[in-house]
């Protein structure tokens, strides 16, 4: 008898009863996402694997959970790990205590940084981490030809890759611009991935467009961020990825189409959430209640947060509290405002033992922020005139809008104006490959003093700094390469607060709970300078991104982008 025919033995001994289970979780009700009824009766569990529901049990170990409720684990479907600030173990640590027992993420900030390693990194991670961490190989690094990112992945680079027991599919495409004329290497990409999940990513498409981008075998959009635009991708068989992060904000928006009947084609996904908000609501736990308390029925909450997700990603162990299922299980005290209790993942109990017993795994990325120094000067705004476009911020948003602005102007320079909110943002290179530096003019931060910088660009993560005085922009630059990467608050030729983010200028070396401690005071030295932002440095961190309202599709299978008028040294 091999090695799996004698655990199978075991699984159905004691899912028969005729001898203890592995681990019982005795006198709690099991919440059934077939029916939506609560089942009384124990959960049996052998090694990985759920053998027993509706009975009693006796167990090996056995935990009492009477008066609670037992849900499948929770599944956050797209995400960048990268953003949360710290490591794939820290996030592991961060977020399985709150029911996150599988996360699929794309490394796509990493790989814009380091290419391949920076893959590779995830990979290696993913082995070790105590929750189950799917990897979908980035798509389409770099991003944009707009911007000059550290690497640049091809399919060639991403075949090899693919046997990895994480490698779960290909992430999100965003080159949808590419997608939609044929571009040659988008079109192999894709090809190549045809029968595992292909992520989408198509904010504000819809009509034909649409139907063409699905037809290329993308099955999901987590960028999805009115109720209209949902209800068609739901009508053509798009699977929404109803995303709530630190700055992207779409579950009000979308709670309506969160109901039992639309149920299978939901999933939930944070994209992302720092160590802090973390702390201050929760992560997936917090969507659920959420939905919940904005009129979404449990039952379609709780599917949207397991069973739903599996199925959509392919992945048919997990989802249910059922036998033969994986033993990835949520105790709660109360159903409607979700609040864990207790996580078993992979059948081990979640604490501090499971966590000591993980593999150790290096960080790479370090050096890699090579901008070079930077002045006052750097940031002049040339212009020909007074009046030019400023990037609108949305809040809750990662989408802007083109605000046009009338500028002081004097010498064939444009200058900053705080009474009508209108202060400058600057893109310096920092891969070590030119030394780019963009300038433009940002409204809705409400600063009225100093300057914010980061490391953290999307998608090429270059340094972005907004600034209401360009001495404080060059003193948070150069120490934010000092740091090599992270955020810095500067005002009056100082430094008031900083976060080190050494990993790749991404992620902190620091435990998560010290991240968090960190963030507070980041955010107040923010608030000091009068910016309203709730998430300040990730609204900076998105600023480089395209107008995607503006994009358009010319016939060679370019992007022409009606732009901002930025000034490039």
């Amino acid at each position: 008898m091999n090695d799996v025919a004698a655990f199978l033995a075991r699984a159905i001994a004691q899912g028969r009863g005729r001898f203890r289970a592995d681990l019982a979780l005795k006198g709690g009700r099991v919440f059934d996402l077939v029916s939506g009824e609560l089942k009384t009766g124990d959960v049996a569990i052998c090694d990985d694997r759920i053998v027993g529901t509706q009975a009693e049990y006796r167990g090996y170990t056995e935990i009492d959970v009477s008066g609670k409720i037992i849900v499948p684990g929770f599944i956050d479907t797209h995400l960048h790990v990268e953003s949360s600030l710290i490591t794939p173990l820290e996030f592991d640590r961060c977020v399985l205590p709150r029911g996150v027992t599988t996360a699929i993420c794309d490394p796509h900030e990493i790989a814009n940084v380091l290419g391949v390693d920076g893959l590779q990194y995830f990979l290696d991670a993913a082995l070790a981490t105590a929750l189950d961490l799917r990897v979908q190989l980035s798509s389409c690094v770099p991003a944009t030809h707009l911007e000059t990112s550290g690497a640049e992945l091809e399919i060639d680079d991403l075949l090899p890759l693919a046997g990895h027991p994480k490698a779960l599919g290909l992430a999100e495409f965003m080159n949808f611009p590419g997608l939609l004329a044929g571009d040659p290497a988008c079109l192999l990409k894709l090809a190549f991935f045809q029968d595992r999940p292909i992520d989408g990513h198509a904010p504000l498409l819809r009509g034909l467009d649409l139907n063409g981008y699905l037809a290329a075998g993308v099955r999901t959009d987590h960028e999805t961020t009115t109720l209209p635009e949902a209800l068609e991708k739901l009508s053509k068989g798009m699977q929404i990825l109803v995303r709530e992060g630190s700055v992207c904000k779409d579950l009000h928006a979308l709670a309506p189409i969160i109901t039992e009947r639309n149920s299978p084609f939901i999933a939930f996904c944070t994209d992302d959430r720092n160590p802090l908000d973390i702390a201050e609501e929760g992560h997936l736990d917090f969507m659920i209640r959420t939905a919940i308390a904005l009129g979404a029925p449990p039952l379609a909450a709780y599917r949207a947060a397991s069973i739903s997700a599996a199925r959509i990603f392919g992945l048919r162990d997990r989802g249910l509290v059922a036998p033969g299922w994986r033993a990835d299980l949520v105790v709660l005290d109360d159903l409607e405002s979700c609040a864990v209790s207790r996580v078993i993942s992979a059948g081990r109990v979640v604490g501090d033992e499971l966590f000591a017993g993980r593999p150790k795994v290096a960080p790479v990325g370090r050096g890699s922020v090579k901008a070079r120094k930077v002045t006052a000067a750097s940031f002049a705004a040339h212009g020909q005139g007074p009046s030019t476009q400023a990037i609108g911020v949305v809040p809750g948003k990662i989408i802007t809008e083109r605000v046009p602005a009338v500028l002081p102007f004097a010498n064939g320079l444009r200058g900053i104006d705080l009474d009508h909110d209108l202060v400058k943002v600057a893109v310096v290179a920092r891969h070590g490959l030119n030394d780019n530096l963009a300038v433009a003019f940002v409204t809705g931060f409400g600063m009225k003093r100093g300057a914010i910088a980061s490391s953290v660009g999307h998608d090429s993560h270059n340094i972005t700094v907004v600034g209401a005085d360009e001495v404080d922009m060059a003193v948070a630059v150069n120490r934010l390469v000092e740091l090599e990467g992270g955020f810095v608050v500067a005002e009056g030729g100082k430094v008031l607060a900083e976060l080190a983010l050494p990993v790749a200028g991404l992620m902190s070396l620091l435990s998560f709970e010290e991240v968090r401690e960190a963030l507070i005071p980041l955010r107040a030295a923010a608030r000091s300078l009068g910016v309203v932002l709730q998430e300040p440095f990730l609204q900076v961190a998105f600023l480089p991104l395209p107008v995607i309202p503006h994009l358009k599709i010319t016939d060679k299978g370019l992007v022409d982008v009606d732009r901002f008028e930025f000034v490039r040294d």
